[in-house]
């Protein structure tokens, strides 16, 4: 391909076309005709020397190789848009958009009711989502354009991403209220749950994958013991519905338990065992540094979730 002679209109046709799969939906998105668009696939097909899309029923399906540069041309021209817009002041009380968080149910509780009525006073015309959390793919989120920032338990992060530390989070022991075990022992609310009846106790675990052992699982086994971990769940509601219908326990963030304990009807006890508390940091896509959209609705993230730290803040790079 010869550069100098390229027509750079064409590469948003092609990020349109990878986008909707179709030239009539590109068309649309781009206020094109189908014709125009169809007339543009054939001159990237000759200017690239790719088919660049091959036809699957009523659908465009990308090569190989078109594939390959989909997420590089989308960060190009993102990066174009915003090198050559105009600069202006970031108003939170006029400005519009869409911002998608990724994280456990956990921020369904803790963080979206205080952000939804923050949004309100603040910034009544930014829609804010919460999607969920695939532990595996979060980084596949970010790189994908599904979720704009991620809230996750700390741990190495690619180069191509910014983080920041928000909180510590402890673990607790929840049980329904007037456990007949618990109560039979004469263990009270706050009581540490002796390692004998935690270990011999069915477990409900919180798992979006499945698994069945955890952090906790791991603290025990430093000591030599065991758990019986008799469910697992996606989701922390559901594991605290299903303690409170049953005479399971389980092992759930401190600040997620004092919330809903109340509610649902749960005591709170602390583990027989040391768990190192959790930090949880936020994470996002460098190519979103330049967005004040994006930082206005982080820096609000990050003082609402800064309010459940437990101890002092770590650095995170």
């Amino acid at each position: 391909m010869n550069f100098a002679t390229f027509d750079l209109n064409l590469m948003r046709v092609l990020d349109a076309l990878l986008r909707e799969g179709s030239t009539v939906q590109a068309g649309r998105r781009l206020n094109m005709s189908q014709s125009a668009v169809s007339g543009a696939l054939s001159r990237l097909r000759y200017a690239l020397g790719d088919e660049l899309f091959v036809r699957h029923g009523n659908r465009l399906v990308p090569t190989a190789y078109a594939k390959r540069i989909e997420l590089p041309l989308r960060e190009e021209l993102d990066r174009l848009a915003t090198l050559f817009a105009p600069p202006t002041t970031f108003d939170p009380a006029t400005a519009e958009g869409t911002f998608r968080i990724t994280a456990s149910d956990f921020f369904a509780e803790m963080l979206m009711p205080p952000l939804a009525d923050h949004l309100r006073k603040e910034a009544p015309l930014i829609r804010a989502q919460l999607v969920d959390l695939v532990p595996t793919s979060y980084i596949d989120s970010l790189e994908t354009y599904r979720a704009d920032l991620a809230l996750i338990p700390r741990q190495e992060v690619p180069d191509w991403t910014k983080s920041l530390p928000l909180f510590h989070s402890s673990f607790v022991v929840i049980a329904r209220r007037r456990h007949p075990r618990l109560a039979a022992e004469k263990i009270v609310p706050d009581d540490v749950v002796p390692i004998d009846l935690f270990c011999d106790l069915g477990h409900v675990l919180f798992s979006p994958e499945g698994n069945f052992s955890a952090m906790g699982d791991a603290a025990l086994a430093r000591v030599g013991r065991r758990r019986q971990v008799m469910m697992t769940l996606p989701v922390f509601s559901g594991v605290c519905r299903a303690v409170a219908e049953s005479e399971l326990i389980g092992l759930v963030p401190r600040q997620l338990a004092e919330r809903v304990a109340p509610q649902i009807g749960l005591d709170i006890y602390r583990p027989p065992m040391s768990i190192e508390p959790a930090l949880i940091i936020a994470v996002w896509h460098k190519r979103l540094n330049s967005s004040p959209l994006h930082a206005w609705m982080t820096e609000q993230v990050v003082a609402l979730m800064r309010q459940l730290n437990e101890g002092e803040e770590k650095s995170v790079t």
